[in-house]
């Protein structure tokens, strides 16, 4: 009896190993789209006049904050207007050569992602010195040789300095300012910032924080799904 009963329940085990995967594939081909959860959108937003219609519903359009096409100088020397820069995820981050404090954790942060992800065309990284001054471009060029940055995929860069704290503060919704005390000195915010392909902002994570950098991990991971699916 116990002969007959144990091939049985080896048929069941491999019925059942066999059976979960394409179980779990249906879900996520068939399901996927209602189990998502897309990652927020940050910064100013207005209805607009237009409308779309979902399951027979009308729902007024939103027009949500983009970050402008404005221009930037390489380290190679080269103009890279954001413009530019299409069908693909950004991570952004602020930083200054001189800076001891928060930059070296900044780039070490980065640089963990950019790791991650320098083989995945979908997304690029760019590092913004706010200290035009100092960061020449043969000094960006040096820095970024240092941190190992592909020119390309992680590219650092700046721009006039009329402009760059601006920018930080009415863009990236950012601190970036000058130290009251006259010593070439910034303050400015830690946070890597992620754009999706149409440039809005969709998450903060402070550099410091191991597990908001995992975090950042997986909600990248969620944006390029979300490209993806915009494939048709």
């Amino acid at each position: 009896m116990s002969k007959n009963k144990f091939p049985i329940f080896k048929i069941l085990i491999l019925v059942t190993i066999l059976a979960v995967p394409g179980f779990l594939y249906y879900m996520l081909q068939a399901k996927g789209k209602n189990r998502y959860k897309p990652l927020p959108i940050f910064g100013p937003k207005i209805v607009a006049s237009t409308f779309h219609t979902k399951k027979g519903v009308k729902i007024p359009d939103t027009i949500y904050h983009k970050i402008p096409d404005v221009n930037f100088i390489t380290s190679n020397a080269d103009s890279l207007n954001l413009g530019s820069v299409k069908k693909q995820l950004i991570l952004i981050n602020f930083f200054y050569s001189k800076d001891q404090l928060l930059t070296p954790t900044i780039n070490q942060a980065v640089k963990s992602i950019f790791e991650e992800f320098k083989e995945n065309k979908i997304i690029r990284f760019i590092s913004i010195s706010i200290d035009p001054a100092q960061d020449s471009v043969s000094v960006l060029r040096n820095y970024a040789k240092m941190i190992g940055a592909k020119p390309g995929k992680w590219d650092f860069v700046t721009m006039d300095s009329s402009k760059i704290l601006n920018l930080a503060k009415n863009q990236f919704f950012v601190n970036a300012i000058k130290s009251s005390e006259d010593k070439g000195e910034y303050i400015f915010s830690d946070k890597l910032i992620l754009l999706d392909a149409d440039h809005r902002i969709r998450g903060y994570y402070a550099s410091s924080s191991v597990d908001e950098i995992s975090k950042l991990s997986d909600e990248i991971k969620v944006l390029i799904t979300e490209e993806l699916r915009k494939i048709k």
